[in-house]
Parts: structure tokens; C-alpha cells; sequence
């Protein structure tokens, strides 16, 4: 056998490290392109999870800083003014004359919680005594709706959402107005719990009769068209902004007042108690409690 050179066999030697070295090169600038492409990707993926986010920011805060649409038309001060014959009184929160004698009738006005246990006991009490006074033409009563509860219903703000239909009924329906809101409180759920859905809520409000533009009220309800205003409208009143009072600090619901006075009942309701305090807020010197709803506080006043 005959032995290769040892230059050679070197040679050989040197060939097969510079392949080596060179293979090991080639493997090096390959995992450097890879881990720039990785890096490259994984700051692209950053940059548009930080645009979207940034764009639901903004949105967030364009909608939050957005200010609240207009109220219903028939509510021109936060509240409807309800007129006798029970329809609702246009543009107007002040009392109007009486069809009977002439006599400026009674003004009642109050502020009141869907969700509010005290409003609807007060409701349950005394409700039919007011509707009397007013379809006589004896009153006018201004229904404030506000939210003042909207933490109490397991995050769905019930309060809310039963202003906002409310609202809804007095924008397309304010004739049927005092009926809706008897209706609300007749099915008000218990404070605590998560309330009544919208469906519900619409059930409620369409189904009292004569109540017109039923599709324009249940899209209302759905897209919460006046839950701005109701949350912007409870703000100003919890802030001592109360219209048809003197009152500089919201004392809560229900508030009620008569002719400016606030009714500071006691409880249970009785409705002999607010019957007396009506009576004497009208300017009457009898404090005897009416025993009919059709016997007038403004009669007897003057």
C-alpha cells in the first residue's frame, strides 16, 4: 500500500475545516435573519395591538366626553307636566288655569326612582288621590325620572334603563304618560336584584293603552336614546340643581313637593297625611284631609 503524502493529507485537512467553518457561517447568518424576522414581527404585532387599543381609547373617551343629546320635548326642565284629563301639559312645567273655575290648580311635582322602594310605596299610597286632583283639572302634577339607584341593580343600571323608557314614552307618547309610569311602579322589582330586562321594559310601557308610536318607543328603549340625558339630568338634581323647588340640596326620592313645599312625610304613608299636607300647602287655613279625590285643595283655598 502506498502512503499519501503528509502535504497531502494536510491540505485535506485544511479543505475540510474551511467547509466546516464556512457551513458554520452560513448556519449563524441564517438564525440571525430568522431572529430579526422575529423580532421584526413580533414589534409589527405590538405596534397594531397598541393602535387598536389606543383607538378604543379614544373612542372610549370620545363617547364618555360626548355631551348628552337633548331630553324628550314634552320634558323641557327634566320633568312632564301631566294637566287635567290626565294628558300631558305642552312645553310647560308651570301650572296651568283650571277648566273649572278659573283658579291656578295645585302644582305637585316629583322626583322619583323606578327602583326606589320609598317611591313606590308613596305611588301604592297615595297615586290615586293625585290622579284625581289632576284629571279634575285640580292639579298638575311634573314626574321627574332620574337614576339615582343605578349601582343597586347587579350592574345592569335598572334605574337607568326605566328613566330612559320613561323618557321614551314622553317623546313619542306623553299623553299616556301618568299611566306609564302607575305601570312601572306597579311591576318594580326589588332593589338589589338585576331588575327588569328591556324586553321587559318595553312590554311594560307599550302594552299600557293608547300608548302611540309603539316600534319608535321599543327602538328608544333598545339603543338607551335618552340614558345620557337621564344620567346627565340626575347629576345636575343630586348637585342641588331642582326645578320647581327652592331646595339647594337633593334630599333623595321620593322628593315631592307642593307648590314649591316640600311634603316631608312620615312612614308608613298614609294618605290622609299627604291629603292634609296638600290642603295646607295649597293656602288653605282647613287642614281637614279632603275625603274625595274630585274635592279641590285650590277650591277650598280660595
Amino acid at each position: 500500500m502506498t502512503n499519501r503524502p503528509e502535504g497531502d493529507a494536510r491540505a485535506e485537512r485544511n479543505q475540510r475545516r474551511a467547509a466546516a467553518r464556512e457551513r458554520a457561517q452560513r448556519a449563524r447568518l441564517q438564525q440571525k435573519r430568522r431572529q430579526r424576522g422575529l423580532r421584526l414581527g413580533l414589534q409589527v404585532g405590538l405596534g397594531v395591538v397598541l393602535l387598536a387599543a389606543a383607538t378604543v381609547v379614544t373612542l372610549v373617551l370620545v363617547d364618555s366626553t360626548k355631551p348628552a343629546g337633548p331630553g324628550p320635548s314634552s320634558m323641557s326642565q327634566g320633568g312632564i307636566t301631566i294637566g287635567q284629563d290626565l294628558k300631558a301639559v305642552s312645553g310647560s312645567t308651570s301650572p296651568q288655569p283650571s277648566a273649572s273655575d278659573g283658579a291656578a290648580p295645585v302644582r305637585i311635582t316629583m322626583y322619583v326612582d323606578y327602583l326606589c322602594p320609598i317611591c313606590g310605596a308613596f305611588e301604592k299610597t297615595n297615586s290615586s288621590y293625585i290622579e284625581g286632583l289632576v284629571d279634575s283639572g285640580a292639579a298638575t302634577v311634573d314626574i321627574h325620572p332620574i337614576a339615582i339607584l343605578s349601582n343597586r341593580s347587579q350592574g345592569t343600571k335598572y334605574s337607568l334603563r326605566a328613566a330612559n323608557a320613561a323618557a321614551c314614552v314622553a317623546d313619542s307618547s306623553p299623553d299616556q304618560f301618568f299611566a306609564v309610569n302607575r305601570a312601572l311602579f306597579a311591576k318594580q322589582p326589588e332593589e338589589g336584584t338585576a331588575g327588569l330586562t328591556d324586553a321587559q321594559l318595553t312590554k311594560i310601557v307599550t302594552g299600557v293603552a293608547g300608548v302611540q308610536g309603539k316600534s319608535a318607543i321599543t327602538k328608544c328603549i333598545d339603543d338607551q336614546r335618552f340614558g345620557k340625558w337621564v344620567d346627565e339630568r340626575t347629576t345636575a338634581v343630586t348637585g342641588g340643581d331642582i326645578p320647581g323647588s327652592d331646595l339647594t340640596e337633593f334630599p333623595g326620592t321620593p322628593l315631592v313637593l307642593v307648590n314649591g313645599q316640600r311634603y316631608e312625610y312620615s312612614q308608613p304613608f298614609t294618605n290622609d297625611e299627604f291629603r292634609t299636607f296638600v290642603i295646607t300647602a295649597a293656602g288653605s287655613g282647613d287642614a281637614t284631609p279632603t275625603p274625595t279625590p274630585s274635592a279641590s285643595p285650590s277650591a277650598s283655598a280660595s
